[in-house]
């Protein structure tokens, strides 16, 4: 069974859903057609677990949908539970170019921090029920917990550093402990998917709107005129 059955990738993040895996320089044929399978098999994972449930796929099913066998799946996961590890390093490269547009001070931190928050749920936001399928892999797997912890806490560094930026900026109230706002920034995101999951609706995007509004409104620097 090919992949060719799944319903369209409407599901999938940014950049993955066309189906090719992106061309770095230097990158040879083997190295390509490498990419392009562990990104087949990333597709095809992320397509039956918001279809199914995270407990209730299989590696024999994923291999199947991608159409590879067994052997070739462990070439590029160690575990179905490392195959979620993607859409881990996923969010922490959003993290990372957040902390880039953080470094230019031309940029409004209340901008970089406003983008960063409608990145962060852009995979988990592509259906109520890949949420709802995300949200319970965390509950059920051990694994899963361990990849997505481990990268957060990195994650929660570079936000951190962002928040520093907004206080020396006079954006963010420097009353405040960074690291405490940079938890108050993924707690609101993963509260407000977690409510959306249940209905799909309102849309995903105006909820993180106003969620947004209502957290920066939380940490700005009252002595500041800020923006609305």
């Amino acid at each position: 069974m090919s992949s060719s059955h799944l319903s369209p990738a409407a599901t999938l993040p940014d950049g993955l859903a066309a189906g090719k895996a992106p061309r770095r320089a230097g990158m040879g044929r083997r190295e390509r057609r490498g990419a392009e399978t562990r990104l087949r098999l990333f597709r095809c994972a992320l397509q039956l677990i918001a279809e199914r449930g995270y407990s209730n796929v299989t590696v024999e099913q994923i291999t199947e949908a991608a159409d590879v066998g067994k052997g070739t799946f462990f070439n590029y996961f160690e575990s179905k539970d490392h195959v979620l590890g993607v859409m881990a390093e996923i969010q922490l490269r959003k993290m990372r170019e957040a902390l880039l547009l953080g470094g230019n001070s031309k940029r409004a931190i209340h901008s970089v921090l406003h983008h960063l928050m409608l990145r962060l749920v852009e995979e988990p936001g592509r259906s109520p029920s890949l949420a709802r399928a995300f949200i319970s892999s965390f509950q059920t797997s051990e694994g899963v917990r361990s990849i997505i912890g481990s990268n957060m806490r990195e994650g929660l560094k570079m936000i951190a550093e962002v928040v520093a930026a907004g206080q020396e900026r006079h954006e963010i109230d420097p009353r405040l402990k960074r690291d405490k706002v940079a938890t108050q920034l993924l707690q609101t995101c993963m509260g407000t998917v977690l409510l959306w999951s249940l209905h799909g609706e309102p849309a995903l995007e105006a909820r993180m709107e106003d969620s947004f509004q209502h957290f920066w409104r939380s940490i700005a620097n009252s002595s500041r005129e800020q923006e609305p």
